[in-house]
């Protein structure tokens, strides 16, 4: 890439969020579009302050700026706040970093006379070769500023991470501390629960079993039972309910003065609607809501008397006997009474419960197998693309694209964009299948799917994009070099380790300058909310459900980041130019984020900040990765002190252990200590928390006839569950 399309580069995608941000402006004034761009507020009954924000464009910046800590986990929850504290630590990383390095490499490498650049090498502009440690000849004493240097960079990082973590411990202690009562405080999750004795039900042996253990405060037990039939019949319900509303509503609209009988809707109940005999939609949508009702009751008996599992729910009748009981080896052998803290009720995965111990095992291997083998695979299209998609070599490919691509300006576009939005676009096709294989798993939680697909996607980037950029570009390239002469492979990998910076430094720029500005206008849930608004919508749920925002969508939002927080690490020393980039990428990602967290997502689940451990993982990962690519390129230059690396490496595997070890059993248990002063000895409403964890398949409220679903006793305990359905439905569901 040349100077031009490095600065068309720039400027174009400067350009482009100036008007993305001028569109924000302009159209967040208008009332039509609130539930877009305030959503989270007005779900949660705040102003939005819109007379502040009308009134200059530059508002939603001072907002975010202003707000706090606190306001972001009032609006947002605590995993937002800890995604926040991610962001401000690579921030602060490569904010500390860039202050030494800048001023101190940049002359050290651009003085350096006594290597002549090719202007025309590799595709590189000779100004940034001249800025970066391939500026530098071999064996220079020069080289010892970058040594310093890649010291200071891992220094920086140890110090930011250590003060992150017991940050985000104290945020996670704050959370389980609190005197807001969350049904999974008095609850754990029970797995693998081995069969009943003879002449006793599932559901009597887990109460028999817990009620001994825990006499004083156990309170009752849910049996998990497969109620993927149930689950089935009440969807097809709740959508006649919404079609039945959808009816009504348009019947209800076709009422005028001239005409006040209305015409009623009608459709056909043939293949698809589109074939068949015209009916009353009214009227076909209260014939089956009455013929499922009754279908879906007796289903719920089935589920209730036949379909369990052996994983149950248990209940405590306060947060500290949970906490320990979830923390407490209950049998011998390792593949028995499993035990967990429960997830909150929004988060669990209920066909996952049943799946047993060694299947789960299986499952495990299998899916890291078809992780890995796609990795493998997935790397051979990257390296195309990455290899295809740069100019010269389409040019040699296609031979009859030089007249168009020797267009000075075609030319200037291709080299600024082609390569990076090709690339953002393939990745693009990953997330939801990693996201059904660690579902696959039989992980529990959605936030575990959440880290273990984010994890997943994160070894994608890193070994995909950033190795296979900078390894299939050279080798590309040079290939017929290579084959002739083998050895040279390693010295031609590191001599063209700077080249490659110019493509990350535009995938960068485009990333955060495109990227954010896209997040913050959201054109695209701006255009398809007024679409189905004009269109499709006829109730009132319909234009909630056009305009519902949804969450973070962290399982691809921190992988995102990570890739970020490699590159930039990684070429920090080599290529001291990237940094400003880096702190641009996510000194205005936690600016646009801080305000689609105040304003926009609202969380789907709050798991109290268990991602954290995920993330310092993630980044001494880029950490140790970029000092091994240092140890690589000192040897390349034939530094004598090059071993001087490896300290660092092992440091940072020691700085690992001590963190997992002080502070990574807290995110797993929820230590005693912080529940211990706010363990109330008042018995809570144990029905509310209870009822909590009821699927709403099996929540006798959907039901016409309730009668039937009213609450039982309080207390079951050695006794037939389906002596009445009423108690069944509250000690064995679904």
């Amino acid at each position: 890439m040349d100077f031009s399309s490095f600065v068309t580069t720039l400027t174009t995608s400067f350009i482009i969020f100036i008007v993305l941000v001028l569109i924000f402006t302009w159209l967040s004034r208008k009332p039509s579009n609130e539930v877009i761009y305030f959503p989270n507020r007005i779900l949660k009954e705040f102003e939005s302050s819109e007379g502040k924000r009308t009134k200059n464009p530059f508002a939603w910046i001072v907002e975010a700026l202003k707000s706090t800590e606190k306001d972001v986990i009032q609006m947002a929850g605590v995993d937002t706040a800890v995604y926040f504290l991610f962001l401000n630590s690579a921030l602060w990383i490569l904010v500390l970093s860039g202050i030494v390095l800048l001023p101190v490499l940049l002359p050290v490498a651009g003085t350096d006379d006594s290597r002549v650049t090719d202007t025309n090498s590799n595709g590189t502009f000779n100004t940034l070769d001249k800025l970066a440690m391939g500026n530098i000849t071999e064996e220079s004493p020069r080289l010892w500023a970058f040594l310093i240097a890649t010291y200071w960079v891992s220094f920086v990082t140890f110090y930011v991470l250590w003060n992150a973590y017991k940050h985000a411990s104290d945020l996670r202690a704050a959370a389980l501390g609190s005197v807001d009562l969350k049904p999974e405080q008095f609850t754990i999750l029970v797995r693998d629960i081995p069969p009943p004795p003879e002449g006793q039900t599932q559901k009597e042996h887990v109460d028999s079993y817990f009620s001994t253990l825990h006499p004083e405060t156990f309170y009752r037990s849910m049996a998990v039972t497969d109620h993927k039939e149930a689950y089935k019949i009440w969807k097809e319900l709740e959508g006649y309910r919404k079609k039945l509303a959808r009816a009504e509503a348009v019947f209800a609209k076709s009422k005028t003065v001239s005409k006040e009988e209305g015409t009623k809707p009608t459709k056909r109940i043939g293949f698809l609607g589109l074939i068949g005999k015209k009916v009353d939609t009214i009227d076909l949508c209260n014939e089956k809501i009455k013929e499922l009702v009754p279908k879906l009751e007796t289903e719920q008996k089935i589920t209730i008397k036949e379909k369990q599992k052996r994983s149950a729910l248990i209940f405590f009748n306060n947060k500290m006997a949970a906490t320990s009981a979830a923390q407490t080896l209950h049998a011998q052998m390792i593949d028995t009474w499993i035990i967990m803290e429960a997830p909150e009720p929004r988060q669990l995965i209920w066909k996952n419960l049943t799946i047993k111990f060694y299947q789960r095992q299986v499952r495990q291997y299998i899916v890291y197998g078809i992780v890995f083998m796609a990795i493998v695979f997935y790397m051979i299209p990257i390296a195309l693309i990455s290899a295809f998609t740069t100019l010269s070599n389409l040019r040699k490919l296609l031979p009859f694209l030089k007249p168009i691509a020797d267009q000075p300006e075609i030319k200037t576009i291709l080299e600024a964009y082609l390569p990076q939005i090709v690339l953002i676009l393939f990745l693009a096709l990953l997330p939801t299948f990693l996201m059904f294989l660690s579902k696959a798993e039989g992980i529990p939680s959605e936030s575990d799917v959440m880290m273990a697909a984010s994890g997943k996607y994160f070894y994608f980037t890193v070994f995909n994009v950033f190795l296979g950029v900078t390894i299939s570009g050279t080798l590309f390239s040079s290939i017929k070099t290579i084959v002739k002469h083998p050895k040279t492979i390693v010295s031609m990998l590191g001599s063209n380790l700077p080249a490659n910076a110019t493509f990350f430094i535009t995938f960068v720029a485009l990333k955060f300058f495109v990227g954010y500005g896209l997040e913050l206008s959201r054109l695209i849930p701006l255009i398809v909310y007024h679409v189905k608004r004009k269109y499709l919508c006829k109730t009132e749920a319909e234009v909630k459900e056009a305009w519902a925002p949804g969450n973070f969508c962290f399982a691809t939002r921190v992988p995102n980041d990570m890739l970020i927080v490699t590159i930039v690490l990684c070429y920090s020393v080599i290529t001291p130019m990237i940094i400003p980039f880096g702190v641009g990428y996510f000194g205005l990602g936690w600016l646009v984020m801080r305000n689609q967290a105040l304003n926009v997502y609202v969380p789907s689940y709050e798991s109290n900040g268990r991602m954290w451990p995920h993330n310092h993982a993630r980044i001494l990962a880029s950490l140790i990765l970029y000092q091994v690519l240092m140890l690589g390129y000192f040897g390349i230059k034939k530094f004598y002190y090059t071993s001087f690396v490896i300290p660092l490496i092992m440091m940072s595997c020691i700085f690992s252990y001590v963190c997992d070890k002080r502070f990574y059993l807290a995110f797993c248990f929820t230590p005693l200590e912080i529940i211990r002063s706010q363990n109330n000895k008042e018995i809570p409403n144990m029905e509310t928390i209870f009822e909590a964890y009821v699927p709403p398949c099996m929540n006798s409220d959907i039901l016409d006839n309730t009668n039937q679903f009213e609450d039982g006793s309080h207390k079951v305990q050695q006794q037939d569950p389906m002596h009445d359905l009423g108690v069944a439905l509250q000690s064995a569901t679904v």
